[in-house]
């Protein structure tokens, strides 16, 4: 399992630190609908504008979401790569633990159907 964390950068910890905070997650949900400008995604938290635009900065540093300013409109996105990248990585982890679990299952079965197990 070691050599498969080695297929993946570092970006996949900032990632999954970006994924941490409850906020974050908020944003990006907001964000699979569609880009949006700051002020509207800040509006539905309580809290001042610097504390988000630094949720925004991890985001933005993991990788996760893409900003641009125009004129004095700053406008996030989602960056559907780094979030498919991070999703790849679950979906192996959750393959190999599925095929444990599975391999489990097949071994109690075994072992009962022999009488081996009470």
């Amino acid at each position: 399992m070691v050599f498969h964390m080695e297929n993946y950068s570092a970006s996949l910890d900032s990632s999954f630190h970006a994924l941490s905070d409850p906020t974050r997650r908020a944003v990006l949900a907001r964000l699979v609908l569609g880009n949006a400008p700051v002020k509207e995604l800040a509006e539905p938290f309580e809290m001042g504008l610097p504390s988000f635009m630094k949720h925004l900065k991890v985001l933005e540093e993991s990788g996760l979401i893409e900003t641009e300013k125009k004129g004095r409109v700053r406008t996030c996105r989602l960056n559907s790569k780094q979030l498919a990248a991070t999703e790849a990585w679950l979906a192996e982890q959750r393959a190999i633990w599925e095929g444990r679990t599975d391999r489990l299952a097949e071994y109690v079965e075994a072992n009962q159907s022999k009488g081996s197990l009470s």
